[in-house]
């Protein structure tokens, strides 16, 4: 078994991985990156595209946010579509002028696979049955294949930036962590075409026949969601069929607009809230959707991520520059407090959004009033775009 070693050794090159690799070797720390897929398959992954302006300012705090600049599409409000009317919610002048990017995660995890080769520092894509050991020693240490070979990788530390279905939060005995989760019963039915989207921000539709999402990705790229019971299938969803349903969701003016055209990539996300605490064992640390799930409604799973990524980074920063290892039984109670109001954030915006199946006509007067309340209210709309363009992060002292 050949041993490797690095001072910080990161499980999984998704975006958190890869954001928390680039600000670590810019500030001279050493890391070691070990993901179970191809580089292809990271690189292809489609999913979100809302950027809080926190994770643009720490992409280019990371020396990655050229392309993001020029490609990416600066928003400063979004659309709710309610009872067949569009209501703007002006981000930017609710929140002193802060504004969200709209730059896909493909795009992301693309200029950061790209920075992370030009600087030399090491992936190892393809890397089998990754363990982490010893986490509550002074001296953690993993081991993993890699081309037929074993290898034993010994670190000062270990992010578990794997995922929800990732071998880091399992790693943690579970008598030491307590999960908390809601399971929705519906999803979402996304599709992205080659079309201009229907409209230049975002549209968020609440409808009888279930919520609509219109989004984007260019100028050029639509990218649409619909809420599906939870049972469908994409077989179930031919292109006619979902054009023909977003056009119902949608107040007629805007549904008029829409340009259809064939999927280039369809599929169905199961929607929940997730969340595990601590976030820490030892010297692992987990990361993004290792440790917590929200429903996409509210932009936030990305975001939480890169949050997570800037306070390990900045405690890590402290650590090596200062001595101050005090901080690091800190990492998970500052991570947890931003977490649950995002948590807080979509749970509200799924529950307002959505059709629940088993909701009574009380509980759906309710939800409308409670709606109606917030963006009949320049306070309430206020509090949506606080939270939309994300809450600051926590400094650590």
């Amino acid at each position: 078994m050949k041993t490797l070693k690095t001072q910080i050794a990161i499980i999984g090159a998704g975006p958190s991985g890869l954001l928390l690799g680039q600000l670590l070797h810019e500030a001279g720390i050493e890391t070691l990156i070990l993901e179970r897929q191809t580089p292809d398959y990271v690189a292809g992954r489609i999913r979100a595209g809302v950027l809080e302006q926190g994770m643009v300012d720490l992409l280019r705090q990371a020396g990655v946010g050229r392309r993001m600049d020029i490609e990416g599409l600066v928003h400063d409000g979004f659309e709710l579509a309610l009872n067949g009317q569009l209501t703007h919610i002006d981000l930017k002048s609710l929140t002193g002028g802060k504004t969200v990017m709209i730059y896909g995660q493909t795009e992301v995890t693309r200029d950061l696979m790209a920075a992370r080769q030009a600087a030399g520092a090491i992936t190892l894509y393809e890397a089998r049955n990754v363990q982490p050991h010893d986490l509550k020693s002074q001296q953690p240490w993993l081991t993993f294949e890699h081309d037929g070979e074993s290898f034993r990788l010994e670190c000062d530390y270990i992010a578990g930036c794997d995922g929800f279905h990732g071998v880091a939060r399992q790693s943690i005995p579970t008598e030491h962590v307590k999960v908390f989760e809601r399971v929705y019963p519906f999803g979402w039915l996304g599709i992205l075409a080659e079309t201009p989207p229907i409209h230049d921000e975002l549209v968020y539709a609440k409808h009888e026949r279930g919520f609509a999402l219109c989004s984007m990705r260019s100028p050029t790229r639509s990218r649409y969601y619909l809420q599906v019971p939870a049972e469908e299938t994409v077989e179930d969803w031919s292109d006619q069929r979902f054009w023909d349903e977003l056009k119902a969701r949608l107040p007629a003016e805007l549904a008029a607009q829409l340009v259809t055209g064939p999927s280039i990539e369809k599929s169905i996300a199961p929607l929940r809230s997730f969340v595990v605490e601590p976030m820490q064992y030892g010297r692992l640390f987990l990361l993004g959707d290792a440790a917590h799930i929200v429903p996409p409604t509210g932009a936030k799973g990305l975001n939480l991520a890169a949050s997570d990524v800037s306070t390990l980074f900045n405690i890590l920063l402290k650590v090596y520059r200062e001595g101050r290892v005090d901080l690091l039984e800190k990492y998970s109670q500052i991570c947890l407090r931003r977490i649950w109001k995002a948590e807080r954030f979509s749970w509200w915006m799924t529950s307002m959004l959505h059709q629940f199946p088993e909701a009574d006509g009380f509980s759906q007067r309710i939800a409308q009033s409670e709606l109606e309340y917030f963006v009949d209210s320049e306070a309430g709309r206020k509090t949506i775009a606080e939270n939309y363009v994300g809450l600051p992060y926590e400094a650590i002292e």
